[in-house]
């Protein structure tokens, strides 16, 4: 019983770190929408914080794949990378999710999810890195993305537990 205990203690910890990551990219995302979104005729205003919502979840959703599967590199070095992200891969396969999740939500057409995406993610990652990077800013950092997107900060606690309690 306390192993469950601390099992659902750690993902409580880990809901909780992409819970406040979502906030916090929610609020750049529309901090951002202003003419790929809000100011967009082919959007519906009733839509608009749907609209950053999916973006939103779609952008955590496609980094955590990637990190999922291989991908952290490929994230750290976008993060690291500074400058022009716009032609990154990983803000390329976020981009392509990010329409994939319009069209389906929203039933936007290629051309007009393309055009949202176009002028909202690259500017939504280049402010995250920039953020990440910045160190009189605490509303993101590296170690904090990556925690949030693979539970690395209750991962030891579980790892710790595992060994104490001789599961493998």
């Amino acid at each position: 019983m306390i192993f469950a205990d601390i099992i659902l203690f750690c993902i409580l910890i880990i809901t909780k770190k992409l819970r406040i990551m979502f906030e916090e990219l929610l609020s750049l995302v529309k901090e951002h929408a202003g003419s790929a979104v809000i100011n967009n005729p082919a959007v519906p205003n009733e839509h608009n914080d749907a609209v950053c919502e999916t973006a939103t979840n779609s952008i955590i959703d496609k980094l955590k794949e990637m990190a999922g599967s291989g991908g952290i590199e490929s994230i750290t070095n976008l993060f690291q990378s500074g400058g022009n992200v716009a032609s990154h891969p990983v803000v390329s396969n976020i981009s392509s999710g990010v329409v994939g999740d319009l069209m389906k939500n929203f039933g936007f057409d290629s051309a007009t999810a393309g055009s949202i995406v176009s002028q909202l993610i690259p500017t939504v990652m280049s402010k995250l890195t920039s953020k990440t990077n910045d160190p009189n800013d605490n509303s993101f950092n590296m170690s904090g993305i990556l925690e949030s997107l693979v539970g690395g900060g209750g991962g030891g606690i579980l790892n710790m537990f595992k060994g104490f309690f001789g599961a493998k």
